[in-house]
């Protein structure tokens, strides 16, 4: 079984970036800049949001964290929406999900410009990505994609089962591994709650995209040997011998499926590195806009 190390991945991309970036700014060109808008004390949220703006340090980008209280109002985040839309400064920028629950995230998600939609959760990225056009991909399926690219892992004709539906995760991985391109050309079946027999699907599987949200999901038996793991999941399970109660697990139960398994994303250290580095290279191309001009 090979690892998928997605945190030297990640150095690799950032090294990159950094690098583009220096030539950029040597040339007279200005750095990109990402805002990130954070709502609330979610520990989640917070050290996502902690670990994006230390990567934008990292590549070089400048970067604003613009903070509010959970009690903030509609209107008033509608209204710091609509600030960055306008700054002419801020080249992509993000609303960290999730929202509190008195919020609309969809009204929130759809009053961000396209052109700044650096996350590409909006239905004009979204579209643009299903008909294969210019477009801010979402940040896992991106970094997912990355992974195969880098590792040099066939797609063409092989079967690929994605278990979750998600806008996020599920339903944009399907869409990008199916479409003629490398990575991409597989045969997707797209797998999720109501799925009758899901293991008869599963073993049936050269890849399986795991992002259904359920600690240890998949088990051995439901693989076939040489299986291609991406374990998208991040899940706390209690664990009274580790240090802070508990310990980080993916979607995948790597103890019986690893074995089977001829690549494999760890959890921690896996996608989730990638995710963050697919995020500084969307930014970057709405630095440099690459995507509409």
């Amino acid at each position: 079984m090979t690892t998928i190390d997605g945190k030297a991945l990640a150095q690799t991309i950032k090294a990159e970036i950094r690098e583009e970036v220096s030539a950029i700014v040597a040339a007279g060109g200005k750095a990109p800049h990402l805002a990130a808008v954070l709502i609330g004390e979610d520990p989640a949220s917070q050290v996502y949001v902690r670990n994006k703006v230390k990567s934008c340090e990292e590549v070089g980008f400048h970067s604003t964290l613009i903070r509010r209280p959970a009690d903030i109002s509609q209107e008033e985040l509608m209204g710091i929406v609509a600030d960055l839309n306008q700054n002419p400064d801020i080249d992509g920028f993000i609303v960290q999900l999730p929202l509190p629950k008195h919020l609309n995230e969809e009204e929130i998600t759809l009053a961000i410009d396209p052109r700044k939609d650096v996350d590409g959760f909006h239905p004009v990225n979204f579209g643009r990505m299903a008909q294969g056009l210019p477009c801010y991909l979402p940040a896992t399926p991106a970094g997912i994609l990355e992974m195969l690219k880098r590792y040099e892992i066939p797609t063409a004709g092989k079967e690929v089962v994605v278990v979750g539906r998600s806008n996020i995760v599920g339903t944009p991985m399907s869409i990008l591994l199916s479409r003629k391109a490398y990575p991409g050309d597989a045969t997707v079946t797209i797998c999720h709650s109501r799925t009758r027999n899901l293991a008869e699907h599963t073993r049936r599987a050269d890849i399986i995209v795991a992002a259904i949200g359920s600690a240890d999901f998949i088990k051995g038996d439901m693989v076939k040997d040489g299986v291609v793991i991406i374990d998208v999941g991040m899940n706390r399970v209690e664990d009274p011998a580790a240090k802070n109660g508990y310990r980080l697990t993916g979607d995948v139960d790597f103890a019986s499926v690893a074995p089977k398994s001829s690549y494999f994303t760890p959890v921690p250290g896996g996608v989730g590195q990638m995710t963050v580095v697919s995020l500084m290279l969307n930014t970057l191309k709405a630095g440099k806009r690459e995507v509409y001009g």
